[in-house]
């Protein structure tokens, strides 16, 4: 079962507590998206190429289930905190496995911040600024529900994107990287964009409606 709403999140951290390791894999498994999208804009160049987000998140799913007797929080918001510090941890982890370099507290505490910076601005022009934020909040908390767009759309629309809109990157400079045309990556983007806010707003097309034809 995955979770649709903030309170069905909160159901299922109160059946976890209980001992419930279902619900225990069902609630972090409705962060799978989320955590992704952290990881691959956290990660450094040292680690692109050697360890892929999806590699980190599981092994804070890992380390989420081994600790959560620890997790002392009930809501959503809580619990995302909770996992973004886990997965700071992860990530200075394979940081020392390749650099060889000794633990540094200090270096792990701005990872941690870093990546509260990065999730508080996933949904900064992205969710529509007329949505209802009680809408929003009867959902999900929006950052994953960006995330969970993200993960929706085909390949070239999620990484025009995350490119431009969370790693900042000047249409030229996704152009280059994405080896189309300028105009195209703008085109492209528009389209993107367009499809990721009715994602958001929970429209019930097909993935097919988000496939991009060449």
């Amino acid at each position: 079962m995955i979770p649709h709403s903030s309170d069905s999140i909160e159901r299922l951290i109160a059946q976890a507590r209980a001992g419930d390791n279902s619900a225990l894999g069902n609630v972090l498994e409705s962060f799978q998206a989320y955590l992704k999208l952290l990881a691959r804009l956290r990660l450094n160049h040292q680690l692109r190429g050697k360890v892929s987000p999806s590699d980190v998140v599981q092994e804070t799913f890992l380390s989420a289930k081994k600790a959560f007797g620890q997790f002392r929080g009930q809501s959503e918001r809580e619990l995302m905190a909770w996992l973004r510090s886990i997965l700071a941890t992860e990530i200075a982890g394979q940081a020392r496995y390749y650099t060889r370099d000794r633990r540094d507290i200090a270096r792990e505490k701005r990872l941690r911040e870093e990546l509260d910076q990065t999730s508080a601005g996933l949904s900064r022009g992205v969710v529509d600024p007329g949505a209802s934020p009680i809408a929003i909040a009867a959902k999900r908390e929006s950052e994953v529900m960006v995330a969970d767009a993200l993960s929706q759309l085909c390949d070239d629309h999620r990484e025009v994107i995350i490119r431009h809109n969370f790693q900042y990157q000047t249409f030229p400079e996704v152009a280059q990287a994405m080896g189309r045309s300028t105009a195209a990556v703008k085109s492209l983007w528009v389209r993107a964009l367009a499809n990721m806010r009715r994602a958001i707003d929970g429209d019930n097309e097909s993935t097919q409606s988000f496939e991009e034809s060449s």
